[in-house]
């Protein structure tokens, strides 16, 4: 095909797209009225299933699949990062020297190290009951451990940060909410469908699999970003420079160095 049929066929495609989103742009409410069916339906459709953070009804029940592939997104991207980044043969690994840090920078993240992580796992914990959920508690749990690598140094962060650990974590929470949504199956429905008890309104046990799957994204998000900035903390690389390495031996090779910050 040449380019200018390639040219005329996107051109094509590009209209009907346009006139179909146009006339579908045209059933849509009015901007500011009192009309909005999928909000009402959301809403009755949440207190139907006793949880009452709309959004995380939406999130983890409504549209559950939608929020597998959200998941996956960071999983992929973690997965894809750590394969990408990791160290290769030629390099070597120094030890990060240890950084002045100033009393009042350590004595406050220090403050807000617990705090940070008990806000965290609150947010995640209640995500079915209030603004929230595991997308925000597992950024706000991840951030909390590395306000130690802000209050001391990069090895402090090291000892509490096994990556292996978080990377292992962070498989567990993915596969977490796919073995969830095949519980509707096994129940004789759909894949995702809330298929456990409702329990009480506005409780931590409410909701059927909406805690569940919260916890589980909760627990993928908080490792994934901790793989994530692992990986990038780590990749402060010095590459030696070929001129530098040729009065040597042809045998010699100098490894880039890697220092983290």
């Amino acid at each position: 095909m040449s380019r200018r049929a390639r040219l005329w066929v996107l051109a094509v495609g590009g209209l009907g797209l346009a006139v179909l989103l146009f006339a579908a742009s045209l059933e849509l409410p009015g901007f500011g009225g009192d009309r909005h069916p999928y909000g009402a339906r959301a809403v009755e459709a949440a207190l139907a299933r006793h949880t009452s953070n709309v959004i995380a009804a939406v999130n983890f029940d409504q549209r559950a699949f939608d929020t597998l592939g959200e998941e996956s997104i960071l999983f992929c991207a973690a997965l894809g990062t750590v394969v990408l980044l990791r160290q290769t043969g030629d390099e070597r690994r120094v030890r990060p020297e240890p950084a002045r840090v100033a009393p009042p920078v350590r004595r406050y993240a220090l403050v807000a190290l617990p705090v940070t992580l008990l806000i965290g796992l609150y947010v995640i914990a209640h995500g079915q009951l209030s603004p929230g959920g595991g997308f925000q508690g597992g950024v706000v749990v991840a951030t909390a451990l590395h306000l130690l690598y802000i209050a001391v140094d990069y090895r402090a962060l090291e000892r509490i940060r096994p990556v292996g650990l978080y990377a292992m974590a962070d498989a567990a929470g993915e596969a977490a909410y796919l073995l969830l949504g095949a519980a509707g199956l096994v129940a004789g429905t759909a894949y995702l469908a809330n298929v456990l008890p409702y329990g009480t309104f506005n409780t931590l046990a409410s909701g059927g699999t909406v805690p569940l799957l919260n916890a589980a994204v909760g627990v993928e998000v908080a490792s994934g970003v901790v793989v994530l900035l692992a990986s990038f903390l780590d990749q402060a690389v010095e590459i030696v420079d070929a001129d530098d390495t040729c009065d040597r031996s042809p045998h010699h090779h100098t490894p880039p160095e890697e220092k983290p910050t």
